[in-house]
């Protein structure tokens, strides 16, 4: 039932053109064949060609029950003595059609109850043929029936393939979201513990210190929200996307800054260059290198101080984030971070190094290629 309600309309109309075709080709064409073997017709002979030609207007419907009805029609109109003709044409489109759209074993099986019936006529009716005729009736079903099964072969491997290529594409959007929800919520959690600290820190001694902490947790923690609607959102394609806050991007390295100061992070940023308007892919990526490398100089660097260098060219933008901490690799590899950084980098055409500074602490260097036509 499945099948029958997969069959479109333009299926139906193509196998009710071929049922015709065939029959014509069957009133057209039997009488000359008959007339070339020496053979006469008879008063069944049409009857039986129209029968096994119009059965098939229904053949990927109802494949097995056309098969039948094709083959009781051939092996009758052949037992009778008629000459070979178009009405095998029909019987090899019965047998192609079980083998291309039923499975395997219900088409072998099909197939060879066909064959076994067809072989009545080699050893019965008016003009037995003994076993030698039995090869060449066996062709009219293993060459369709081979036919058959190859073509569905490989509709099933083009099916599988699609399948494997959707099944890519959504583990590579579950990445891309994953990337970003660890880029957004892992840098909004380490700038909040790192401000929670520093609150206990002086809560009891110096309270108005401890307030302007507090105040600095609120505000990342609504920026980090804000910031991680964007991203689901976006990710979620059915809904539009959320005004509130701003796409991520270079534009927003004050804001980054500021946070991470209240951190206690002081950072510099350099820019040199004459800023442009950067592509959405690239803008982001340059912000989210800048993020988590920053995020990692909170979370790994000790007391440190960071410095921002962004440098605008004709070709792209180049950014590098230094800071003075200890200058160890975050993590085992490099972590997470430094995975995601290289694979955003990489994935736009970019280059992307990490590792110990020469003068101690630790450094991201990123290039990032902007077409000249925009």
């Amino acid at each position: 039932m499945d099948r029958n309600r997969g069959i479109q309309w333009s299926d139906q109309i193509y196998d009710a053109v071929v049922a015709l075709v065939l029959l014509g080709v069957g009133l057209v064409g039997t009488a000359p064949a008959g007339a070339n073997e020496g053979i006469g017709i008879g008063r069944a002979t049409y009857p039986l060609v129209a029968v096994a030609a119009l059965a098939l207007a229904v053949r990927r419907r109802w494949p097995l029950a056309t098969l039948g009805v094709v083959t009781v029609a051939t092996t009758a109109y052949l037992v009778l003595g008629y000459p070979y003709g178009p009405i095998l044409f029909a019987f090899l489109v019965a047998v192609y059609t079980v083998a291309a759209y039923l499975p395997l074993r219900t088409g072998a099986v099909a197939g060879g109850v066909a064959l076994a019936v067809l072989l009545v006529h080699v050893v019965v009716g008016v003009r037995p043929l003994g076993l030698l005729g039995a090869m060449p009736a066996a062709a009219w079903v293993v060459v369709p029936f081979a036919v058959g099964t190859t073509v569905r072969l490989v509709r099933e491997n083009a099916a599988r393939g699609r399948v494997d290529e959707a099944r890519r594409l959504a583990d590579a959007e579950r990445l891309r979201v994953a990337r970003e929800v660890h880029d957004v919520v892992g840098h909004g959690l380490a700038a909040i513990h790192m401000q929670a600290e520093i609150a206990l820190h002086l809560l009891a001694r110096k309270p108005e210190q401890a307030e302007a902490a507090l105040t600095a947790i609120s505000r990342t923690s609504k920026e980090a929200l804000d910031e991680l609607r964007v991203t689901l959102t976006v990710a979620r394609r059915d809904e539009a996307a959320d005004d509130r806050a701003p796409t991520p991007g270079l534009a927003q390295l004050p804001q980054l800054r500021d946070r991470l100061a209240g951190a206690g992070v002081p950072v510099t940023v350099e820019v040199t260059g004459e800023p442009r308007t950067l592509p959405v892919a690239v803008d982001l990526a340059a912000y989210r290198v800048v993020q988590e490398s920053l995020t990692n100089v909170l979370r790994h660097a000790g007391p440190a101080t960071a410095t921002v260098r962004l440098r605008h060219t004709s070709s792209g933008v180049e950014i590098e984030v230094t800071d003075t901490g200890r200058g160890a690799v975050p993590g085992p590899g490099g972590g997470y971070g430094l995975a995601g950084m290289r694979e955003r980098v990489t994935a736009l055409g970019g280059t992307f190094t990490a590792g110990p500074a020469p003068g101690g602490g630790f450094r991201v260097s990123a290039t990032l290629p902007v077409e000249e036509a925009q």
